[in-house]
């Protein structure tokens, strides 16, 4: 009764396990030939194909996230050193209102389910409450280019940008639990990684059923 259950839990338990124990570690910067090779390694996305585009992008969000962070601190500093007041109200409403929306979809089902199968909408939907709170506040202007610019460009490349072997791999390192990443904590918020996580525990089943 219990040997069709038992393997893929202890499976399941593992990983989970590994990726509990793993040190968290910014992955490397990226160099510019890497990070924009050129227009050839750049392709419009499959829009009738919403898990593949959305393979292409958490794993480039992954491969490219210390690039991506030292994008948006550019910005933000740019931004911040001009508007310094303004700046801390846009990043301290955008940061409550995502914080709040995964506690609701962590306590309520439906959320939870969206949050997991639309991540963009669900991300969308976070800067468009903040962007209304922020519009109360009066600063509509510093909102726009401090936080929606670099999280625009973020997406713009992750959707684009063509995956190579060696990204690949690093995202499969990282959903088995061999490495951590603040970028992959945060793709595991929004329920990202359960997916590449099945994947992997259907994976290593079949190799103990051969």
């Amino acid at each position: 009764m219990f040997s069709g259950v038992f393997p893929g839990s202890f499976i399941r338990c593992q990983i989970i396990n590994r990726k509990e124990m793993a040190k968290v570690e910014l992955t490397p910067l990226r160099s510019w030939d890497d990070f924009f090779p050129g227009w050839e390694r750049f392709a419009k996305p499959d829009v009738k194909d919403l898990a593949k585009w959305n393979n292409r992008v958490v794993s480039n969000l992954l491969y490219y996230q210390t690039n991506y962070l030292a994008t948006a601190i550019v910005i933000f500093l740019v931004v911040g050193f001009l508007n310094p007041l303004e700046m801390f109200t846009a990043m301290a409403v955008v940061s409550a209102v995502f914080l709040g929306s995964i506690w609701a979809g962590d306590n309520r089902a439906a959320i939870n389910t969206f949050k997991r199968q639309n991540p963009t909408a669900f991300i969308i939907a976070v800067m468009v409450l903040s962007y209304f709170v922020i519009s109360l506040l009066g600063s509509v202007m510093v909102f726009m280019t401090a936080i929606t610019l670099p999280l625009t460009l973020i997406c713009a490349h992750a959707s684009f940008r063509l995956r190579n072997m060696k990204n690949k791999l690093e995202n499969k390192i990282e959903c088995a639990g061999l490495k951590r990443s603040p970028m992959g904590l945060l793709l595991e918020a929004l329920g990202q990684q359960e997916e590449n996580l099945q994947k992997i525990q259907n994976f290593l089943e079949a190799k103990l059923k051969d």
